[in-house]
Formats: C-alpha cells, structure tokens, sequence
C-alpha cells in the first residue's frame, strides 16, 4: 500500500501564501489520484483539491479555484497544495489522500490517507 505523510502547516497571514508537502512511501503512487481535503472545528471533511495520475488535469472547489495549485512530482512521489491569499474561511486540518483513477470529490472514494496538517490563518 501507499503510504503518506503531509506537512507544511503552520500560521499564515491573510494574504499571504502557505506550500503543503505530501510525501509518499513504499510502493510508488504515480498510478493513483492524490486529492487535498480539509476538516474545520466542528464541520465535515471538505474537498479542496485533486490531481489526476498524470499530472495533467487538476480539479479544485469552487471556494479555493484561482487561489490555491495542486501539483506533483512523479519523480519524488511528492505532491504539492500551493495556497496563496489564504483566507480565514481557509483554516482547517488538510490531509493528502491517494484513490484510484475513478476517485472524485467525496473523502470515502479514496484509500490511503496522510495524518494531517494544521493550516491557520490569521488576520
């Protein structure tokens, strides 16, 4: 199986920018999809990112679209969530996960998780 581990957390200025790391280890994941998902205090997990197994198309919720960069690395088995103008409305734990080609934007479509990140933005 893949294992993962996300990092890069931290606190973040409103308007400014933030790079969470996913690092896989193990077997290699460049034949899964890799999403970024994120829980705030007292919500549900929240879809925020996914990168198909080709690096090529790149899917995003509407609430992070144009502000956030998910990327990866087939060479490193790394992939990356670029957050940029973070928002308070951004702050929350964001894990990794890896799913198979069909996986989308529900948390239960996808397999292998990272422990997550805590992502805090102040004002």
């Amino acid at each position: 199986q893949v294992q993962l581990r996300d990092s890069g957390g931290g606190l973040v200025q409103t308007g400014g920018s933030l790079r969470l790391s996913c690092t896989a280890s193990g077997r290699t994941f460049n034949n899964y999809a890799v999403a970024w998902f994120r829980q705030a205090p007292g919500k549900g997990r929240e879809f925020v990112a996914r990168i198909s197994r080709s690096g090529i198309t790149r899917t995003y919720a509407e609430s992070v679209e144009g502000r956030f960069t998910i990327s990866r690395d087939h060479v490193d088995n790394t992939a990356t969530l670029q957050m940029n103008s973070p928002e308070a409305a951004d702050t929350a734990v964001y894990s990794c996960a890896t799913g198979s080609p069909a996986a989308s934007d529900h948390y239960y479509e996808y397999e292998n998780w990272g422990q997550g990140t805590q992502v805090t933005v102040s004002s």
